[in-house]
Parts: C-alpha cells; sequence; structure tokens
C-alpha cells in the first residue's frame, strides 16, 4: 500500500480544523444517495437515526414489504481516511460470520449486519462532493439501550460480545486491514496528549487541574497492555474496536442479545480492549453523559452479570494469560477514552460532536471518575473475575 493510513497524529493534528464541519456539505437531496442502495421499491422516507459521534446515520423506509428499511451512512473521511479498507473489512467479516452460522448454527436468533451493494454492485457510492456512503441492512424487531437495566440485561450485553468474538476467533487478523493505526494504543494517546499540552495554554480551572493531575499519577502504568503484547502474553486477533452497550441489539419480544452493530472499527488487535469498553460502559449506571459526577460508580454486579455472559461463550479461546489481564483492561480503557475526551477538549474538539465548548471536558471527568471507581474496588473485581474461571 502506497498511501498510508490516517494515524492517531494525523487526527489531532495542529493545523487540522473541526472533522465534523469540514467533511462534506449536506446533500440536498439524499433520496438521490439511498436511490443508489434501494433495489427494490420507492423511498418513503429518509430520517436521522442514532446518536454516533462520527459518522452521520439515516434510516430510510422503503414501500416494498420484502424490504422494508436500511441503514444509509456517510462515513467521516477525515477520521477514516481510507474508507475503502472498513468496506473491506467489513464485507470480510460478515462473509465469515455468515459461512460460520451456516455450517454450525445456532440455538438462538443471532443477526449479522449485511452490506448493501449498489445498482453497480459496489459496496459503497461516492458523490461528486467526495463524500463517502454506504448502506447496510436493519436489524427488524430489534432495539438498543443506553444503559443497563439489571444483571440479565448484562450477562446479555457480555454473551453479544462474546458470541461475536468466538464467531471471529478463527478469522486470521492478518486479513483484516488496520482502518485507524493507534486506535486504542494508550501510550501513543499519551505521546499525543503530551505535544498537545506543550503547545497549548491550558485553563487553570479545577476542572482541568483534575485531569491533569489525574493522567499524571497513570502515565506510568497506561502502557500495561501493550507491553503484555510485546511480550507474547496477548495474541493479535480480530476485534470489534467499539461494543459500548448501545450498540448491543436486543430482540423485542424475548429480551435477548441478537446483534452486535457498528463494525467500522473492527480491525487487528487485543479483544481486552473490547472487554474493557464493554464493561467500562456498561457498568456506569450514571451514563457517559451526566454532569453529575459524583454519581459516577462502577457497578460490581453489573460487572459479574457482563463477564458471565461473555465467559459462557468465549471461554474456548482464552488463555490463562487473558485472564490475568482483564481487570487491567477495565480499569485501563475507561482511562484511556477520558484520555481521549481530555484531548479532543485540549485541542479545539477537532473529533468528537460536541454541544458546548466544555463537551469534551465533562465527558472526560466521567471517565476519571469511573476509573478511580475501579481503582477502589480492584479486589473485589479481581475476585470477581477469578470467581468466575
Amino acid at each position: 500500500m502506497t498511501q498510508r493510513m490516517k494515524t492517531i497524529d494525523d487526527v489531532w493534528s495542529g493545523d487540522m480544523t473541526n472533522v465534523l464541519t469540514t467533511v462534506i456539505n449536506p446533500l440536498q437531496n439524499l433520496t438521490v444517495v439511498a436511490d443508489q442502495f434501494a433495489h427494490q421499491g420507492s423511498i418513503i422516507g429518509i430520517r436521522p437515526f442514532g446518536n454516533g459521534n462520527i459518522n452521520d446515520t439515516f434510516l430510510v423506509t422503503l414501500d416494498d414489504p420484502s424490504e422494508t428499511r436500511f441503514i444509509l451512512q456517510r462515513i467521516n473521511i477525515q477520521v477514516f481516511r481510507h474508507p475503502h479498507l472498513i468496506m473491506r473489512n467489513m464485507c470480510l467479516f460478515t462473509e465469515h460470520v455468515r459461512d460460520r452460522l451456516q455450517c454450525t448454527p445456532l440455538s438462538r436468533r443471532w443477526d449479522v449486519p449485511q452490506v448493501l451493494f449498489t445498482v453497480d454492485a459496489q459496496d459503497h457510492w461516492q458523490a461528486a462532493d467526495g463524500s463517502f456512503w454506504r448502506a447496510i441492512s436493519f436489524i427488524d424487531d430489534s432495539e438498543s439501550f443506553d444503559t443497563l437495566h439489571d444483571v440479565e440485561h448484562a450477562r446479555e450485553v457480555g454473551y453479544a460480545l462474546g458470541m461475536f468474538h468466538s464467531l471471529i476467533s478463527d478469522l486470521s487478523p492478518c486479513r483484516l486491514a488496520d482502518t485507524l493505526e493507534g486506535f486504542h494504543i494508550t501510550p501513543l494517546y499519551l505521546q499525543h496528549y503530551n505535544k498537545i499540552l506543550a503547545k497549548t495554554r491550558v485553563s487553570q480551572s479545577p476542572e482541568v487541574s483534575y485531569c491533569l493531575q489525574f493522567i499524571r499519577d497513570r502515565q506510568s502504568w497506561a502502557s500495561i497492555l501493550e507491553q503484555a503484547k510485546a511480550s507474547g502474553k496477548l495474541p493479535l486477533r480480530p476485534m470489534h474496536g467499539d461494543p459500548k452497550v448501545n450498540n448491543v441489539m436486543f430482540d423485542t419480544v424475548t429480551g435477548q442479545a441478537v446483534s452486535l452493530v457498528d463494525l467500522d472499527t473492527v480491525k487487528p488487535g487485543l479483544v481486552h480492549y473490547d472487554i474493557g469498553d464493554c464493561l467500562r460502559s456498561g457498568c456506569n449506571t450514571a451514563g457517559e453523559e451526566t454532569e453529575h459526577w459524583d454519581t459516577v460508580y462502577f457497578e460490581p454486579d453489573l460487572c459479574r452479570g457482563i463477564l458471565q455472559g461473555y465467559l459462557s461463550v468465549a471461554n474456548n479461546f482464552l488463555t490463562d494469560h487473558d485472564h490475568a489481564y482483564l481487570y487491567d483492561a477495565i480499569c485501563l480503557i475507561a482511562f484511556e477514552l477520558g484520555l481521549r475526551f481530555f484531548i479532543d477538549y485540549l485541542a479545539g474538539n477537532v473529533y468528537f460532536k460536541v454541544k458546548y465548548p466544555e463537551h469534551n471536558l465533562s465527558r472526560a471527568i466521567v471517565q476519571f471518575k469511573l476509573a478511580e471507581s475501579i481503582e477502589a474496588q480492584e479486589r473485589t473485581i479481581r475476585t470477581l473475575i477469578q470467581d468466575l474461571r
């Protein structure tokens, strides 16, 4: 590949303006785009869908009874500079899982989002203004939630991630492109943080001072998973990259998990990043957007539920070393996401969508408070992990 892929350093380069306002201007008529993927029926409705922080997502409704809805997305090409590789990974992943399920059907419902092709048999459509569009199947009779309801709900979230990992555990990570180099590599985020901090006039508000000190106290520990990978203790595997609770789809009748969506960051990595991210997002009952920072708490009962569900289907490929680093994964990913939010705040909010200037600062504090709660319960969480083996 002659053109290098976008790295985290590129995303936060000092001369870059807000990626979310410079991507492209919205097309005047989304129907023109949706028509590229609508093979059957006529489009009768298009509306914004979901609450993602990176891509723009729409739900397209058709008048054909055999294909009533699909998801249309505009990929943020300032974040994902090589969207063709995203689509290649997605097609490879979905084909692999479809073959696995055909050979070994499950005893319960499990759906995999399918890539929809254009009328010209392409897995994407690129508009004249350079915008990059793709369409994927809509998972009917399903819903998602931003927070967990109870322990049984947590088990289903864990099952979803475990099933996702299990179905691709025999897919060689070498076949997947690294679509966002440096993603979930905490030491690299720290390097970029230090670069930005060195050239930024930082406010000395109590909130900013708290974040600065929190990061300072944990810099030496932040390489723990990467060091384990470098020593051969943790192998590269295919990973989802963003298994937040609201990316798990639940059957509206049975309440069981039926899919894990948002596949842009499927790539080679450590499954620990996924496990940690799932637990980070699932066990904070206050949610990621709260401004009541004193209510942020890592709930160990929900952690137990998620891990029970996960290990019920993933234990067949996990090693002793994998188990040994589970606690570190849980704590590290909360720290890492807080670091990423704080970096974006310092850089002028160039990566995540924000509703007000201090939005990313507030998000960072939520994650740091969550990491504090995890650290305070380290003995409890490690015991819990040992008991579930």
